[in-house]
């Protein structure tokens, strides 16, 4: 924590040798507090990224500050509180981003049940590196958001794109049956088996994925299957979908 510190007056009888230490002294003062001020600052800065280059130059412009200090005494006391002051605003910014993190991890977390299996298999490395607990965890701001960036970035992917997975379901008669699902982004889903006799469509539900059994659309979804892996040329194929 920084602090002011007294400076003291010179008084008139007192040598050349004397106000020089003392000002020496008060300047090796201010020098150690805005080093500590330095190491405090950077050892969570990359959490508010787009901060980083602004204080690196605030820490700059102190140092070369500092260099050109002269021995007056008030010209000490205001570096050290230009020091304090960047302190203090550090740490506003980086309670400002731990506090984003948090509430975007609660985020995260609560919608991770609601997403198809397989995306929540990928995830599932990403939320392992997320703190147990948001609001109690040494896990610095920066590494939190890192990782949260990350998960975003794979649910982004996904939604934005037509994904194929091996999957098991069970049909009618209560059998696990393998199929292939293709989903379309985070909308909607299509299954059908390697004979063609069981097929069916997904969507997303308030509690996770529902799933209907439509097989009358097998042929039309095992198109689509082979037209993804480039086996057929690829064409418009007409299938349900649920618009919530």
């Amino acid at each position: 924590m920084l602090g002011y510190f007294s400076v003291k007056a010179v008084e008139p009888v007192a040598s050349p040798l004397t106000q020089t230490r003392s000002t020496l002294e008060q300047w090796v003062q201010t020098k150690q507090l805005i080093s500590k001020t330095r190491s405090d600052w950077q050892s969570d800065k990359e959490s508010i990224e787009q901060t980083i280059a602004l204080y690196e130059r605030e820490l700059k412009s102190v140092e070369d500050q500092m260099s050109k200090v002269s021995t007056n005494s008030l010209q000490v006391t205001k570096e050290m509180l230009e020091a304090t002051t960047l302190q203090k605003v550090s740490n506003e910014t980086l309670e400002v981003g731990r506090s984003f993190a948090a509430g975007l991890e609660s985020k995260v977390k609560a919608f991770l049940p609601k997403l198809p299996l397989p995306l929540q298999d990928i995830l599932k490395p990403h939320f392992a590196r997320l703190p147990a607990d948001s609001k109690n965890t040494k896990m610095l701001a920066a590494e939190r958001l890192q990782v949260l960036v990350s998960i975003l970035n794979e649910l982004d992917k996904f939604n934005n794109g037509v994904n194929l997975f091996n999957e098991k379901r069970k049909n009618p008669k209560g059998e696990e049956v393998a199929v292939q699902t293709i989903y379309i982004g985070l909308g909607a889903a299509y299954f059908v088996n390697d004979l063609a006799d069981f097929a069916g469509t997904g969507t997303s539900g308030a509690s996770g994925w529902e799933w209907s059994d439509k097989p009358e659309i097998a042929s039309a979804v095992q198109e689509v299957v082979k037209i993804y892996r480039s086996e057929k040329t690829a064409r418009f194929v007409t299938l349900p979908a649920t618009v919530r």
